[in-house]
């Protein structure tokens, strides 16, 4: 009997089963349970582990591809680019950096589109660009897209990601703390509706301004959501922080966020948020009956 190459291990991708052989062969760990998950199961499972639900961080088009009704989003003031205002040492490196990192040109997008037929205009903070950093370009750009929805009176869904205020700008990038609430409080007094998805990590500025307006905050599951970090707080009133401080979980028990839903169940959670609070969506045969009627 011929046992030669009988435990011998496949040699190439045909032996081994083509695409089958492609998708084993990349895989990323989970950091929360260590479960090797092969990268073609992670994305179709929109980044989420399967084995324990951790919600990976994943970049602003992403997001918008989950989120939003194919082909219905169009992106505003894309030529919006941060420069070195303050010539703040090596800020200008760190901004080259950051577009190759991120393959942005800034840290946060913004734009008109639909989810499940519902108008609205969104805004998707970028991790890869300096964490999500708010500085003068990104505070625009918000203060930029909430003026618009504030026009064409349209909700807006702001997904937020963030280490707080971009430290090379200084005070300009504080300044847009103020410009970005005042521009929301606007929106908010023609009758407009906002609402807040909290990803992993908001924090800093971002936290005390308008992540936390929305008329409803959303949070992904174990997202850190906080101003100061656990251990400046922990220094300053010189007691230990109870088990999950900071965490959406904690949040939700103590009424500072007011749903968390998995990334799979966004798309339609955020689209039923839209339908509650803004103008009735009609479909094409009710809107016939509404023409004949006037």
């Amino acid at each position: 009997m011929n046992l030669m190459g009988l435990f011998r291990s496949p040699q190439n991708e045909l032996e081994k089963g083509g695409k089958e052989a492609e998708d084993q062969g990349i895989r990323n760990s989970c950091p929360r349970c260590g479960v090797q998950l092969p990268l073609t199961d992670l994305q179709e499972n929109l980044n989420v582990c399967s084995a324990c639900g951790y919600h990976f961080r994943v970049g602003p088009r992403e997001r918008v591809f989950f989120i939003c009704d194919e082909g219905s989003f169009q992106e505003l003031d894309s030529d919006l680019m941060s420069r070195d205002l303050l010539g703040f040492p090596s800020y200008d490196q760190k901004l080259r950096n950051a577009k190759l990192a991120s393959r942005e040109k800034e840290g946060v997008l913004c734009g008109a589109a639909q989810v499940e037929g519902v108008a609205c205009a969104v805004f998707c903070m970028d991790h890869n660009f300096m964490m999500g950093s708010m500085g003068t370009v990104v505070g625009e750009k918000i203060t930029r897209l909430f003026e618009y929805a504030t026009q064409h009176s349209l909700p807006v869904v702001g997904f937020t990601v963030s280490g707080g205020a971009r430290m090379q700008e200084g005070i300009l990038s504080l300044m847009q703390m103020a410009k970005t609430s005042a521009a929301l409080k606007k929106h908010s007094d023609a009758g407009n509706f906002y609402l807040t998805v909290l990803t992993d990590p908001t924090l800093g500025g971002i936290t005390a301004s308008f992540a936390m307006d929305g008329d409803v905050i959303m949070a992904e599951p174990g997202a850190t959501i906080g101003f100061a970090g656990p251990r400046v707080i922990e220094q300053t009133i010189r007691k230990k922080l109870p088990q999950g401080f900071q965490t959406a979980e904690f949040l939700l028990e103590h009424g500072f966020v007011d749903l968390i839903v998995p990334r799979g169940g966004q798309r339609q959670a955020i689209a039923q948020l839209l339908r509650l609070h803004g103008p009735a969506v009609l479909n094409p045969a009710e809107k016939e009956k509404e023409g004949a009627a006037v």
